[in-house]
């Protein structure tokens, strides 16, 4: 590689991240965009809460998730997570770790990092990017999704007591 090709190389790649225009078809591996994404899951009920979307920039078959989001560059990936739930749900939560994590067949580039979490505060309010919150049990979430549904995370989910 010249010198000052590789800068020229980053520049380019930072330009079409900020404007959408990614060719993804460029990289066959190594480049994600990344989400945090939490299961908020309530232990006296056992329900899990999600969140249903509205003409998703990203993934137009996305109705009903998870809440998170893509973090902010140079900041703790669980403090990301606690500021996208609240902005999202109103609700405060505590991660209690990640659990699980995937890419997407709809969005090769989509890489999301899944966290348990608990609610720990906060009044439930719909926000940022959601029009409707629904706390459902585990056995019925995957219903509720119309993208797809890692076997392993249902597992997991099936599993919470």
């Amino acid at each position: 590689m010249e010198e000052g090709e590789g800068e020229f190389k980053v520049k380019v790649f930072k330009w079409q991240m900020r404007n959408n225009k990614m060719e993804w078809k460029e990289f066959d591996k190594g480049i994600f965009l990344v989400n945090v994404l939490g299961i908020v899951f309530n232990p006296e009920t056992k329900d899990i809460l999600i969140g249903r979307r509205e003409n998703d920039p990203y993934i137009k078959e996305l109705t009903w998730c998870f809440p998170g989001g893509r973090p902010a560059y140079n900041k703790e990936l669980e403090n990301e997570l606690k500021k996208e739930i609240k902005n999202k749900t109103g609700l405060k939560i505590e991660s209690l770790g990640a659990v699980f994590a995937k890419a997407y067949p709809e969005k090769k580039e989509f890489l999301s990092i899944y966290y348990l979490c608990e609610v720990v505060g906060g009044k439930e309010k719909t926000g940022e990017d959601f029009v409707e919150l629904k706390w459902v049990k585990p056995e019925e979430i995957e219903k509720y999704f119309t993208t797809s549904f890692h076997p392993k995370l249902k597992e997991y989910i099936m599993n919470l007591k």
